[in-house]
């Protein structure tokens, strides 16, 4: 473990510090000398279970040389296991109420550095070169459950030089994200989390664990980015165009669900499910990947 400067505080005084972040009790009276108060439309749930953070630090590939990428840091308990062990952590945050809280929080990490932006709107490219320059870079975060899947996608989308994502997000996104083409919980963000990454399951967080506690449980995930996509498609925007339209009414048959959805004629859509080899009763849900990438050819969108 990279050992790093403790600007002259002893190391039992920070250990002391990262104890009473995950005391509710010292989180409150933080927050209340900082006179902040939680924000609904934030989604701010603030982690106070002492185990979850350092083990979301030890599975997220962190480590000397690499970076770290955090979104949403809240009062900084994560960004601290995380300073531990990276190179590294830059961590995007929304809130500027927030910052003092931070100051505090990291005064002892020298590695650290709180960005006051959008993560839906920074510019992370350059963010990225700028900060990590010469370093591998890996996302690690407790993303608020109402921009999950629009992070995630912004992420993986811009093809940013980021080797992995682990996140923690509500456990019924994390089911969605995770499930394998051709499975009854796949949907058109399944098929776009696998066809840019590989996702699996690390562990799960009751609601207990956070503070105030949320209505639902969570689950961290991890995504391993993928250096090329499992299928090939000519065009991807045509592709996701397809995933989006069958999914869309995913009670239809694929025949009636790509019909409505890319307002094509049914005889279209019929003689393409022949041409890939799908049955036009099959359901968006029962078809994998290569069958999607395959349809897709066969329409010969424009």
């Amino acid at each position: 473990m990279k050992k790093f400067a403790l600007l002259g505080r002893s190391e039992g005084i920070i250990l002391q510090e990262i104890q009473r972040l995950s005391d509710p009790s010292a989180v409150k009276a933080l927050l209340a000398r900082h006179g902040f108060t939680f924000s609904k439309s934030l989604g701010q749930n603030f982690l106070v279970n002492p185990s979850v953070c350092p083990r979301m630090a030890e599975e997220c590939g962190v480590g000397p040389g690499v970076g770290v990428l955090e979104v949403g840091p809240g009062i900084g308990v994560l960004t601290v296991e995380l300073a531990k062990r990276a190179e590294k952590v830059v961590s995007i945050e929304l809130d500027k109420r927030l910052l003092p809280v931070l100051g505090e929080t990291l005064e002892g990490y020298p590695n650290t550095k709180v960005v006051n932006d959008d993560i839906l709107k920074v510019d992370l490219q350059p963010l990225l070169q700028r900060e990590f320059a010469g370093m591998e870079v890996v996302v690690c975060a407790n993303l608020p459950y109402y921009i999950t899947s629009p992070v995630i996608m912004r992420l993986l989308e811009e093809r940013l030089p980021i080797r992995a994502l682990t996140v923690m997000v509500q456990k019924e996104a994390a089911q969605r994200l995770c499930a394998l083409p051709g499975t009854r919980a796949c949907g058109a963000v399944s098929i776009a989390v696998q066809y840019y990454a590989v996702p699996r399951v690390l562990f799960q967080v009751s609601r207990g664990s956070f503070l105030p506690p949320p209505n639902v449980d969570s689950t961290v995930i991890r995504m391993d980015v993928r250096e090329h996509p499992p299928v090939t498609v000519s065009n991807e925007t045509h592709f996701f165009a397809l995933v989006k339209a069958a999914f869309g009414q995913r009670r239809k048959t694929i025949l009636n669900a790509v019909s409505a959805g890319l307002s094509l004629p049914k005889e279209r859509v019929a003689q393409a499910c022949v041409q890939a080899g799908i049955l036009q009763t099959a359901r968006a849900e029962q078809l994998t990947m290569e069958q999607m990438a395959a349809l897709c050819s066969a329409l010969d969108l424009k």
